[in-house]
């Protein structure tokens, strides 16, 4: 049974990014479908396509899983080896991801996604410092205990990753550079085959307005 995955315009929805690169980097066979919000944000909800009226949305046959964390989980129940095997380190792994989706609230707010602007920020709040130091010490927590066996977080591709893949566009578009661990890790994410395909793709998305941004893709 064939995975539709609704998402929305690659440029800025980081939230579709997760569940994205999840099914790409993981082999999963899937099709993606835009969903146009600048049009009408009720329209795809209406449809039926959107429960909570936003994306992204997993359709498998009769299943509709909409939330990144949820369409994540569900995909890790059907296919093996999207968290870490080992007890303690898919612990650690949810834990992190779970900080994640529900955390950094300061850099969603003033770092949004715009994955192909180049704009560093000569100053940043210190709400923002603390979420970058926090995130620095995530990747070089986790590459230190569990990521010996590769150059990601538990060393091969896990969901993890993709929780932190929009955190690596936003370094990168509003100049965060970070050496060491955190800065190695911070290569390899830009440099999956995924990420790399999700960006070309973005470059030509359309453009939103900062006010259509916002009314949009609030928190992404």
């Amino acid at each position: 049974m064939a995975y539709t995955l609704f998402i929305g315009n690659k440029n800025y929805s980081s939230w579709s990014l997760r569940p994205w690169l999840v099914l790409r980097q993981g082999g999963i066979p899937f099709q993606e479908q835009l969903v146009s919000l600048q049009d009408d944000p009720g329209k795809a909800a209406r449809f039926g396509r959107l429960p909570a009226g936003r994306v992204p949305v997993l359709a498998h046959g009769e299943v509709l899983v909409w939330d990144s964390l949820a369409i994540s989980e569900y995909l890790a129940e059907r296919h093996p080896g999207l968290w870490p095997a080992d007890p303690v380190a898919r612990a650690w792994a949810r834990c992190i991801v779970s900080e994640m989706h529900s955390g950094f609230m300061d850099l969603r707010r003033e770092m949004s996604m715009d994955v192909r602007s180049r704009r560093p920020q000569r100053r940043r709040t210190d709400g923002v410092l603390r979420d970058i130091v926090r995130v620095e010490r995530i990747w070089t927590d986790t590459r230190a205990r569990f990521g010996a066996r590769g150059d990601l977080l538990f060393g091969t591709f896990t969901i993890a990753d993709a929780f932190y893949a929009p955190i690596a566009f936003r370094f990168r578009t509003y100049g965060v550079t970070p050496s060491g661990a955190p800065g190695e890790y911070l290569a390899a994410l830009l440099a999956l085959p995924g990420m790399v395909e999700w960006e070309g793709a973005a470059a030509g998305d359309e453009r939103l307005a900062d006010h259509d941004l916002d009314l949009l893709y609030p928190g992404d």
